[in-house]
């Protein structure tokens, strides 16, 4: 088995595969003060609640956008897993070529993303990313990552929308069934859904003017599904393009 681990700013997404398959995922908080070994019960907790034996592991793959937890996370897999991860960074082959002025400031997440979605969808192909920042990535029909865009995402732009208006409450992320909101709750999320859909359509209609071809629009993060159906250019959905992004690296690296 392999255990794939997508740490972002806000949430830690963890697979399990088995082979090709994906068994069982969990989300996480992210906390930039945990140790190795709090990590490390979280894990064990989780796979013994699955009913699983982590002695099956064969192997711990990492992307990281929080550099400050990558010692934790690498002593939780030796001294609770007896492996040593592959972590995504520089000299990782992951059959991308990076189009862009300089590589090494592209995600990790992102570069994962790219590997599964020209494995799974071909090229051209923009990933739109509903994470703590909404990303927007473009790969070519050759399967070149050209690059992207990065907005605020829609929980951190939501929060600053509550800390700083004082009468307004915090509300459930929710399509309305209105875009004319009959009171303050209604508005809010007619105003926060509708609007981060429209953002989405404006930045992909400029992006696809860059293309000769037309490219295909897959969403993944957390809410991609939300999101997704209220835009007109998202054709496709997969909320775990990133785990299979790490799978298909790791295969890439093992021998």
């Amino acid at each position: 088995m392999l255990l794939a681990i997508d740490v972002g700013n806000t949430n830690i997404v963890l697979g399990v595969y088995e082979k090709n398959k994906l068994v069982i995922s969990w989300r996480v908080s992210t906390n930039r003060l945990q140790t190795g070994d709090e990590y490390g019960v979280i894990l064990k907790n989780l796979f013994k609640q699955a009913q699983m034996d982590t002695a099956d592991l064969e192997g711990i793959i990492i992307s990281s956008v929080v550099p400050p937890l990558m010692y934790a996370l690498e002593e939780m897999a030796q001294r609770y897993f007896h492996l040593k991860p592959l972590v995504i960074g520089p000299g990782i082959k992951t059959g991308l070529n990076l189009a862009v002025d300089n590589p090494k400031e592209v995600g990790a997440d992102r570069i994962a993303n790219a590997v599964a979605g020209y494995e799974l969808y071909g090229g051209p192909l923009i990933i739109v990313d509903f994470g703590t920042a909404t990303t927007f990535d473009a790969i070519s029909e050759r399967g070149d990552y050209l690059g992207g865009a990065i907005a605020p995402g829609i929980n951190i732009s939501t929060e600053a929308l509550f800390e700083r208006a004082a009468k307004l409450p915090r509300v459930e992320l929710a399509r309305p069934k209105k875009v004319i909101g009959k009171d303050t709750i209604t508005s809010m999320q007619a105003g926060i859904i509708y609007g981060f859909a429209g953002q989405v359509d404006g930045i992909v209609k400029r992006m696809l003017g860059e293309f000769k071809e037309q490219p295909k629009v897959v969403a993944t993060g957390g809410l991609a599904s939300l999101i997704a159906g209220e835009t007109e250019t998202i054709s496709l959905v997969n909320p775990r393009l990133t785990l299979e992004g790490l799978r298909l690296i790791y295969e890439k690296n093992k021998k």
